[in-house]
């Protein structure tokens, strides 16, 4: 089997490896079935998509809507680098799976809308597939409505050019969509278990999700809902993808 491909902006090592790790147990993958990049550490090297099975975007502290007199010349150079492979993924068909920081990259990609309207506190919600999600052979094996992990500052207010809708919350009309036939996002977390996200609270308590001294609280929200639904996802994508 040919590996996937990781991107990754985390610049937290306890961040980034729990995200790989989480990644690579929910696909079922091994460490060489799943090649990483960390983009925040420099510029990406060259990527030949016909050395991969698919492509997978990790989330961040990034938000794609923010001005770009305020981003970082970190986060400039990794947006001005996901672009023209977008453009490659897009116009090839190819495997792609953005996960939370995907929604921005992607929506934002093909002309949708995506600002601070739609921000979720850090927890698990209640998402709902739509028809059209219930249909997609990623989303096959979920349940109608399940819970997952969100923690976002900005969202998909408008979808994309010719995107399908596949799931969203009571609080977020876009938790997840789907831009041709094998590129999606999703704005939830389709890798975090409530040890994942647990991790993640102590990492970016300091990042502006919560106050820093409710961390604890946050965490004890975390845990009051039983995730393991959006982990299918990944398992779905690799097993849907995967190719020689």
């Amino acid at each position: 089997m040919k590996p996937f491909l990781l991107l990754a902006t985390r610049a937290e090592d306890v961040a980034a490896d729990g995200e790989y790790a989480a990644f690579r147990r929910f696909g079922g993958l091994e460490e060489h079935q799943l090649h990483r990049v960390r983009m925040e550490q420099g510029p990406m090297p060259a990527v030949d998509l016909d050395d991969y099975s698919g492509v997978v975007l990790g989330g961040g502290p990034f938000n794609s809507s923010d001005d770009a007199a305020t981003k970082s010349p970190t986060q400039r150079r990794v947006e001005a680098e996901l672009t023209p492979l977008l453009d490659e993924i897009l116009d090839r068909r190819f495997p792609f799976l953005g996960a939370c920081y995907g929604v921005g990259t992607l929506g934002l990609h093909g002309g949708g809308v995506v600002d601070t309207t739609y921000g979720e506190e850090v927890g698990p919600v209640t998402v709902q597939l739509t028809p059209e999600g219930r249909a997609d052979p990623l989303c096959a094996d979920l349940p109608d409505e399940f819970a997952a992990y969100v923690g976002h500052k900005e969202a998909c207010r408008v979808l994309p050019r010719g995107a399908v809708l596949l799931a969203r919350s009571a609080n977020c009309p876009v938790q997840m969509f789907r831009v041709g036939p094998n590129a999606y996002a999703t704005q939830f977390h389709p890798e975090l278990d409530v040890d994942g996200i647990v991790e993640r609270i102590g990492v970016y308590r300091e990042y502006g999700y919560f106050p820093a001294d409710e961390a604890q609280a946050v965490a004890d929200r975390a845990r009051s809902r039983d995730v393991r639904a959006p982990g299918r996802i990944m398992r779905a994508f690799v097993e849907r993808y995967a190719r020689d």
